[in-house]
Formats: structure tokens, sequence, C-alpha cells
């Protein structure tokens, strides 16, 4: 990096170091972000871009290098990036979920203050939302708890580009997607590029890559806490990109049996509330339920779960797991290890007389850690140690590892890279032809398409059901529409 090159960027890193104990989690990372300049910044789950965002956005001082705002040495800390124009959108969402939409604006803008601030912070935010995601049907009175997960991470995005006294100069951009359809992952980044041409600039992580390489001007590819690569989006392709992430991976191809939906149904349900399709599941078959963000699939997923295992003694209700998607609200323990997260669904099959074995238990979790490669040197470590998409990797290990038939998972791929995606597909198709059953809510079309049987919700109900050849974006779309007046 020259050092013209600091002195005209919002943003430059230079030789930055952080060490956890004696995990290098930045060795030497080198980073700049001019204005007028969307950057990506891709790698595999640990490899550091949520440490470097983090001492970018003054959350983490260096151990070692520095940072520049605007080509000056400000200092480090969250208040100094931020008077320096920096948001960020973290993949694990921060909002408060007691007050409402209004009230975590106040809180994301201080500057919101005096009397009538309540009208004032209404009508920026209502005006942000309309203007980034039109048609979004948000209620910016109702309490953020009350709101879906694609709507909370719609809110805070807006909110941090919302434009209060000044507008942001760097906003990051972490897994924004991660929770959003198609649709509104486009409107969003129709909107990036629209605040990149005015001057602004981005940083966007996401491991969806076609979302860089339509999006970036420029993408950095980090591994093992260093920089790689870094060089003009128009110089890759997802093949190369991928490799320059180390990891090859292979390509996706739905190998559904020829004939699974035969025999006596696991899950034999009428149409909900009398509309619609009904909803069967037979053993071995990956399900896959599709269509627009809130329209009734994890309720469908929540309504299972609840049925099918009614039972909350431990030990029992053992024909059903969940891998929820928003793991922070409903997935991980953050108190507890990252080993204890993985084994508490398995507790009943290494306990004797309530006391659990603990070699076994040691023994599963590092048996998961290998198979799944969660990224820590010591499974006692606490669960928030690791990166968002190694804690989804646990998820997955605690349902996987489990004896249940049925396994239930909302949205589960989340922030999680596309190798590891690659490895957990692999060991759906292998478990589910072992007789397993999989019901698969994704927002991500190349995982709908893997599955034998796809299942379109529009408005609570099932509005269709695709097999085979079927099974393509035009007819989930179409699907996902139908009823709508021309």
């Amino acid at each position: 990096m020259t050092d013209a090159a600091q002195n005209i960027s919002v943003v430059a890193a230079k030789r930055v170091k952080v060490h956890f104990g004696a995990v290098k989690a930045l060795d030497g990372v080198d980073l700049a972000i001019a204005p007028g300049e969307c950057v990506g910044l891709v790698g595999h789950n640990g490899a550091g871009k949520s440490t470097i965002v983090n001492v970018i956005n003054g959350g983490l001082a260096p151990h070692d290098g520095a940072v520049r705002y605007g080509g000056r040495d400000a200092g480090t800390g969250i208040a100094t990036a931020r008077a320096n124009g920096v948001r960020c959108v973290f993949q694990e969402l921060s909002l408060c979920p007691n007050l409402t939409v209004v009230e975590n604006t106040r809180v994301m803008h201080p500057e919101l203050k005096g009397f009538g601030w309540r009208g004032r912070a209404l009508s920026i935010i209502r005006a942000k939302l309309d203007e980034m995601f039109p048609g979004h049907h948000i209620d910016c009175t109702a309490a953020v708890g009350d709101i879906s997960i694609a709507e909370r991470q719609m809110v805070e995005i807006s909110i941090i580009f919302a434009r209060v006294h000044e507008a942001p100069r760097l906003v990051i951009l972490d897994e924004p997607t991660s929770s959003l359809d198609a649709g509104l992952a486009r409107q969003l980044m129709d909107y990036v590029r629209k605040f990149v041409g005015s001057g602004g600039s981005v940083l966007l992580i996401s491991h969806i890559l076609g979302e860089i390489l339509s999006t970036a001007d420029r993408i950095v590819v980090m591994k093992d806490g260093k920089v790689v690569a870094s060089r003009q989006a128009s110089m890759f392709d997802v093949g190369s990109l991928v490799q320059a992430m180390g990891n090859v991976v292979k390509e996706q191809a739905r190998n559904a049996l020829a004939v699974k939906s035969s025999g006596s149904p696991l899950v034999d349900l009428p149409a909900i509330r009398g509309r619609g399709l009904p909803f069967r599941a037979y053993k071995g078959e990956v399900i896959g339920l599709a269509g627009l963000a809130g329209h009734g699939q994890t309720d469908m997923l929540l309504s299972l779960y609840r049925t099918l295992s009614s039972d909350w003694f431990p030990g029992r209700g053992d024909e059903v797991a969940f891998v929820a998607g928003d793991r922070s609200l409903n997935g991980t323990f953050p108190l507890w290890s990252i080993l204890n997260n993985l084994s508490i669904s398995s507790l009943g099959s290494f306990a004797t007389a309530g006391f659990v074995k603990r070699d076994h238990e040691k023994a599963l979790g590092e048996d998961w850690k290998t198979r799944i490669e969660i990224r820590t040197p010591d499974m006692r470590n606490g669960i928030l140690s690791l990166s968002g998409g190694n804690q989804q990797k646990v998820l997955f290990a605690r349902a996987l590892s489990t004896r249940a038939n049925m396994v239930l998972m909302d949205d589960p791929m989340r922030g999680v890279d596309v190798g590891t995606k690659q490895e957990v597909y692999a060991m759906l198709q292998t478990e589910a032809a072992a007789g397993r059953t999989f019901i698969w809510y994704s927002t991500e079309m190349d995982e709908i398409r893997l599955c034998d049987r796809v299942y379109v919700f529009r408005d609570g109900a099932i509005s269709a059901e695709l097999t085979g050849e079927e099974i393509t974006e035009d007819r989930v779309l179409e699907a996902s529409f139908e009823g709508e007046a021309a």
C-alpha cells in the first residue's frame, strides 16, 4: 500500500496485527478503502474478516500496526471511527428487541433529541426504508422483537444508511443479505451501487459470491489472518475467487433419488387453514421450503417441531432436531463452551444415572471438530470465541450428532462460507441416503435446487409443490407471487 493511497482513503489499515493468545487473528494486514469504492471482502470462516472489521470500526485496538481515517492518525476507538463517518451493520444484529424501530433509530443516532424527536426519527427511518426496500410493509412503531428477522435486518441496514446530520462515509456490511430473500437482496445491492456512485464507500462481506462479483469494484481475499489477494472484481470469476480463498469447491448437483415419495409419509398435514396444498414428508427426503421471506416457512418448521417433540423430558422427543438460522436468538447458549453447545442434544447417549461421561463427550466434540472443521484450538473455549460461521457449524454438528430421524433447518447457512456449505451439502445427501429426512427453509436458490421436493409458500399457505426439473428460480418466483393482481 502506497502512502498516497493511504492519504486519499476513507480508512486505511497498515500492517495490522491482532492475536488472541496463541491464535493470530490478523497477521500484518493492509487494507485501504477509497471514496466512491465498494470493496468486497471474502474468505472462509476464521480468515480474519470480522477481526479487521472490528479494528476499522474502532471496536478493537490493533496490537501492532496503525489505522488512519482520511489520511490522519486520529487514534482508535468506536467514537473516533464514528466521528470519521464509519458505520457498521454486524452479522449478529444489534438492535434492542424491546424497543420500537423508531426508538432504535434514536439509539443509533443520538443527535435525534429534544422536543419532537420521535416524529423526526419516524420520518427519517420510514423514508430510508421506502428508498432502500420499496414495498417493505414494516411498521416502524412496532417493537423490534415483534418483527421477523428479515425485517430486523432491513431496519438495521436502513438505520445505518440514514442521514441525520451527516451522511456516512463508509458503511461496513457484514453478511447483509443473510436473512433476505432474493428480491430484497437485489434491492439492497441496487442501493449499495447507488450509494457508491454518489461518492460513499462500502466494505461488503458476503459468502454469496455472486453478490460480491456483481457489486464490488475491488475484491480482497483473506486467509489465515492475511490478505492473500487484492484486485479488481472484473479479474475474478466464481472459480478463481474460490481458488484464491484456498478451497476448490465441487460443482453443485442435485442427486435426488429417482423415487423417494413412496410408502407411508412420516408427516402428513392438511392444507394450512384450509388454503393451498397439503404438506407431506417421506423417509430420506430433502424437502425445501421456498418463497418470499416471512410467508410462513419458519412458522411451518416451528409447528412441526412442537408437534414432533411435545415431550420436553430429557431423552424424549428424539425424533426431531432443529438447526436455527438466528443463532444468537434461539441457537447458541452464549455462556457455555463450544463443546457444551455441541453436546447438549446428545447427552442422553453418553450419560449413566444422570452423570455425563466426559470422555465420551470430549470424543464427540473432537470428532465433529474434525469432520466439520470448527476453527478453534480448544473445544472448551466459549462459543462466542468463534466466528459467526463457525458458531453455525456447531449448531449443525449438534443436530447431526443426534439420533433424530428428522432434521428441521431454518435458513441455517447464514454466514457460512462456500467451502463449508459444500461439505454440509454432502453430509445432508449422505444422511438422506441413509434414511434421515431434512426439511429445509432457505432464501438461497442454489440450496433450494439441491432438494428433492420444494413447497413454495405464499401468504402463510403452500401455493405450489415442485419436483425435479420444475425446481427453478422462475417457477419459485411465479408461485411466490401467484394470485397477485396484475
